[in-house]
């Protein structure tokens, strides 16, 4: 019997990524934290909230949670931050 010979590499084209236009300026805007339900990451994003603040002078954080990691997030949680902020940090952390 002869050997067969498998090719790993990816053969699917991918077409480019638009990627979302970047903010001049955090200054005055609404950013979004979305904690994703893993261990640790409310610790995380607790910092991140208080360097937005301090340092970048948003006008507020709106703080979310997935029910949980397993899962996608929920439409009406997607479409609340996406009605709500100028922009989104989500969290992956252990």
């Amino acid at each position: 019997m002869a050997d067969i010979l498998l090719d790993p590499t990816d053969k699917v084209e991918r077409g480019q990524k638009a990627f979302a236009p970047r903010l001049d300026t955090l200054a005055g805007k609404t950013i979004g934290l979305l904690d994703i339900s893993k261990a640790k990451g409310s610790f995380f994003l607790d910092r991140v909230e208080e360097i937005l603040r301090d340092q970048y002078g948003v006008k507020d954080v709106l703080r979310r949670m997935k029910p949980t990691v397993t899962r996608p997030a929920p439409e009406p949680l997607k479409a609340e931050l996406i009605e709500k902020c100028d922009a989104l940090i989500e969290a992956l952390s252990d």
